[in-house]
C-alpha cells in the first residue's frame, strides 16, 4: 500500500535535503508562452503568475498518489473543472516519484503542476519553478512558506502539513493499566516495560529492515525542546549528540528501548505493510510516525475487523514548560514548472488545490491555511495540550550532514543505533555519539 514519504514530515526541508543523494545541477530552462516574467532565474520575481478567471489550457499534474489517482483525483477534477471550466486537468502518477522526476527535469517536460522532488537544492528553485509570491504576503495566510524559498520568494506550496508523535494501540495501553500519557523518557519506557509484562503486544515495532520509520528522532527535533530554531541550533554546534543536546536525547530514546528489550525480537524480519495490520490488531503498541499515518492505521484497523478508534496518536513523550510539543512540517511541496505553457491554469489549480480540496482532512494532516481547523484525526492529539513547532529551515544542515556523510533521514546510522542496543556490534552508544560528534565538527570546519 502506498506511504506517504517520511522524509517529508520531517519539520523543515533541509531533512530532505539530507537525504537526498544528488542535488540537481541542471541548467536552467527558457520560460514559455504565458509565463509573465523571465526574472524567475535570479529570484527577484515575487509576484509570480496569478490565477484568473478565464484561466485556460491543458495541465499536467504529476503525483505520487498512485493509490488514490483514478478515484479520490478524479473528483478533484470534476469539482476544479466546473469552477474553471476552460482549464482541463489531466494527472500522471508515478510510483518512484522521485527518481522519475529527477530525471525528467534535465528536460522541460516535468508536468505544468508538481511536487517538489527532495533532490532539489533550494538555490535551484527558480532555475525550475514559477514564483508564487513574497513569503511574506503568502505567510500571512499559508504555513511552510519559507521551505522552498529563495530571498523571500516562494516557489511551492505544502499540499498539507505533518505533526510528528507515535502512533498506538489505545486498547493495548489500556490493558497495560497505562492511564495517562508519558511526560519523560523514563516514563515512557515504563509504559513500554508495562505493554511487554501485561500484553504480550510488542511495545515498540521499530521496521528496521525497511529502514525509513527509522529515522523518526531527526523528524522529532523540536518536539523535545519545543524550539522552532532547534534545526538552525543543531548546525551551530559542533556536539549535537553531546548529553543534554535534543539530537542525543531522541536517539538515546530509540537507543534505551532497544536495549531494554521492548522491541521486536528480531528487527531483520520486519515488514512496514505488516506492521499496519499488527498495531490494528493489538499485537504492537506504538510506532512513531508522521500524523499522515493515522488513516492509514485505521484502515488497517477496518480492514482487520477491528475499531478504527482503537488508533490514538500522541506526542513525543517529553514536556517542555509544561507542555507537548509537536514539531510540524510539510508534507510535499507543490510548485508550477517554470516552462509550462499554461501557467495561469497551473497557478488557478495550486491555489484550488491548497485552499479548497479538503486534500489535508484526507490525508489526516494540518492544513496549509492557517485559519482552517486540524482534521478529526488530530482534535485528540491537540487535546492533550500539544503546541505545536514549526520549525524555521536551516540553510546549512544539509550541507554539514553530507559533508559528514552521516544521513540525518537515512536508515544506515539510526540501524547502527539499533545493532548496538540489541549486542549485534561491538560498538556502545557512547561510542557511536562521540564518532557522531566528531564527524559532525569536522564537516561544519570544512563548510565553513
Amino acid at each position: 500500500m502506498f506511504r506517504l514519504p517520511l522524509f517529508r514530515s520531517h519539520p523543515g526541508r533541509v531533512a530532505a535535503l539530507a537525504a537526498a543523494t544528488a542535488v540537481l545541477t541542471l541548467t536552467a530552462a527558457c520560460g514559455s508562452s504565458d509565463s509573465t516574467s523571465s526574472a524567475g532565474s535570479t529570484g527577484a520575481a515575487a509576484s509570480g503568475t496569478a490565477c484568473t478567471a478565464d484561466a485556460s489550457g491543458e495541465i499536467l499534474v504529476l503525483t505520487n498518489r498512485t493509490d488514490i489517482v483514478d478515484t479520490v483525483f478524479q473528483d478533484y477534477k470534476k469539482t476544479f473543472e466546473a469552477k474553471y471550466p476552460q482549464v482541463t486537468v489531466k494527472f500522471e502518477a508515478l510510483t518512484d516519484y522521485e527518481g522519475e522526476v529527477k530525471t525528467r527535469m534535465s528536460t522541460k517536460d516535468y508536468g505544468d503542476v508538481l511536487l517538489i522532488p527532495a533532490s532539489v537544492a533550494v538555490k535551484d528553485m527558480p532555475d525550475f519553478f514559477e514564483p508564487l509570491g513574497s513569503t511574506d504576503e503568502l505567510g500571512q495566510k499559508y504555513r511552510f512558506v519559507q521551505q522552498d524559498a529563495v530571498d523571500g520568494t516562494a516557489y511551492g506550496l505544502a499540499t498539507f502539513g505533518n505533526a510528528n508523535g507515535m502512533v498506538y494501540n489505545k486498547k493495548i495501553f489500556a490493558d497495560a493499566g497505562i492511564t495517562a500519557l508519558p511526560t519523560t523518557p523514563d516514563q515512557f519506557l515504563a509504559d513500554l516495560q508495562a505493554i511487554k509484562d501485561k500484553t504480550g503486544a510488542v511495545p515498540y515495532y521499530t521496521n528496521y529492515k525497511d529502514g525509513w520509520p527509522l529515522t523518526w528522532p531527526q523528524n522529532m527535533m523540536g518536539s523535545a525542546s519545543g524550539d522552532p530554531e532547534a534545526l538552525v541550533k543543531m548546525a551551530g554546534t559542533d556536539t549535537p549528540w553531546a548529553q543534554g543536546q535534543e539530537k542525543a536525547e531522541l536517539d538515546s530514546l530509540l537507543y534505551d528501548a532497544v536495549q531494554k528489550g521492548l522491541t521486536e525480537a528480531d528487527p531483520t524480519t520486519t515488514n512496514w505493510e505488516n506492521s499496519k495490520n499488527l498495531l490494528a490488531t493489538g499485537q504492537i503498541g506504538l510506532m512513531p510516525l508522521g500524523s499522515w499515518a493515522i488513516p492509514q492505521m485505521q484502515q488497517a484497523a477496518t480492514t482487520a475487523g477491528t475499531d478504527p478508534a482503537t488508533i490514538g496518536f500522541m506526542p513525543a513523550p517529553v514536556q517542555t514548560g509544561g507542555a507537548f510539543h509537536s514539531g510540524v512540517g510539510p508534507d510535499f511541496m507543490q510548485g508550477i514548472n517554470i516552462n509550462s505553457a499554461h501557467k495561469a491554469a497551473a497557478r488557478c489549480w495550486v491555489d484550488w488545490f491548497t485552499q479548497d480540496s479538503g486534500f489535508s482532512d484526507y490525508a489526516g494532516g494540518l492544513s496549509t491555511v492557517k485559519t482552517h481547523p486540524a482534521p478529526a484525526d488530530l482534535k485528540a492529539f491537540e487535546a492533550t495540550g500539544v503546541k505545536y513547532v514549526e520549525l524555521t529551515p536551516s540553510p546549512t544542515l544539509s550541507a554539514i550532514d553530507n559533508q559528514a556523510e552521516i544521513g540525518l533521514s537515512k536508515p544506515d546510522y539510526y540501524r547502527t543505533l539499533v545493532d548496538s542496543a540489541r549486542g549485534a556490534s561491538g560498538q556502545t552508544k557512547q561510542q557511536i555519539f562521540d564518532d557522531l560528534n566528531a564527524k559532525w565538527a569536522a564537516a561544519r570546519k570544512s563548510t565553513g
